[in-house]
């Protein structure tokens, strides 16, 4: 019986993929028949996958809430890039997760900085621009940012999960990410807090200090309070989502 790994090195007829697809046309066919044949598999065999079809055109993005992906891909193919997103609003745990992070685990992390530091878009667009605006200030400093990081892969991971919201219920383990038109990879999208937890424990993997301090989900600094998931999140604006993940 094949394997869904094997089925993802497959084109749907039974011919292996190599290299047929290569532009975004093709890399979109390529996300929905991996993200098919690989519905279910473990985390690990998504990361293979991955780094197998895309080599050195594959990153792993992170927001150091813990470093269970950095871990684990790192497990797999030493090195491999991990992009930070340093927004200049986050908490000093974070920064400080991240340090340890590229200190004890065999990662290349990348600091991604938006183009303006926080000084200069509140010059710019006047103080506190994610009290009033947080859909800009996060484009700004989040979407933008990763955008012009992706430049060089053809595909990218995150460590979303399906039963984070009920805006992430249908992400599939490969999608086609049409804001950045590249392959999304989310190795984790099948996993449990416990699943999680676990991994965690096993392996001894670091994690945000902030978790233990009821922060269900961290994110920059001003925007997130104490709160059950992603419930301290954006609290009492509405919004559920910085742009990164639709």
């Amino acid at each position: 019986m094949t394997s869904a790994l094997e089925l993802a090195y497959l084109h749907d007829d039974g011919v292996a993929l190599h290299e047929l697809y290569d532009d975004s046309d093709g890399l979109n066919h390529l996300a929905a028949h991996a993200g098919a044949a690989l519905e279910g598999a473990t985390p690990q065999d998504v990361l293979r996958w991955a780094f197998d079809r895309f080599g050195k055109r594959f990153a792993i993005a992170t927001s150091m809430a813990d470093a269970v992906l950095p871990h684990m891909a790192a497990q797999i193919r030493p090195g491999v890039p991990i992009i930070f997103l340093d927004t200049g609003y986050h908490f000093a745990e974070t920064i400080g997760t991240a340090a340890a992070v590229e200190s004890t685990v065999d990662i290349t992390l990348l600091r991604v900085r938006p183009d303006q530091t926080v000084e200069e878009q509140d010059a710019t667009f006047g103080k506190d621009l994610w009290a009033r605006d947080p859909d800009l200030c996060c484009r700004m400093r989040k979407v933008l940012p990763l955008r012009k990081s992706l430049a060089p892969y053809d595909a990218w991971a995150s460590g979303i999960r399906r039963d984070e919201t009920d805006q992430r219920r249908q992400v599939g383990f490969v999608e086609w990410d049409s804001t950045n038109s590249k392959v999304k990879v989310n190795p984790l999208a099948g996993w449990t807090d416990d699943d999680v937890d676990r991994y965690i424990a096993d392996n001894n993997v670091l994690v945000n200090p902030l978790l233990s301090d009821g922060y269900g989900s961290v994110g920059c600094a001003p925007c997130t309070v104490r709160g059950a998931g992603r419930s301290g999140r954006w609290n009492g604006t509405g919004k559920v989502e910085c742009g990164i993940h639709g």
